[in-house]
């Protein structure tokens, strides 16, 4: 019995260690990068060319004489 205690007791001793190898793994999580989009340069020009479209189209207006008449 002394010998089967004695072995059982050398391999608990030899493998135990080797279980505790890598110690504990810590996992971080990363937080999300944050993406910040950038306003557009040319946001002014559609607008801008759109009311010069409809200020020339209210200014010119119709020309057509027998309209009137």
């Amino acid at each position: 019995m002394t010998k089967i205690a004695a072995s059982i007791l050398a391999l608990t001793l030899a493998f135990t260690p080797v279980a505790y190898a890598g110690g504990p793994v810590v996992v971080e999580e990363e937080g999300m990068p944050e993406v910040v989009a950038d306003s557009p340069r040319s946001g002014w020009i559609v607008p801008v060319i759109v009311g010069l479209v409809l200020v020339c189209a209210i200014a010119c207006g119709d020309d057509d004489e027998t309209a009137l008449q």
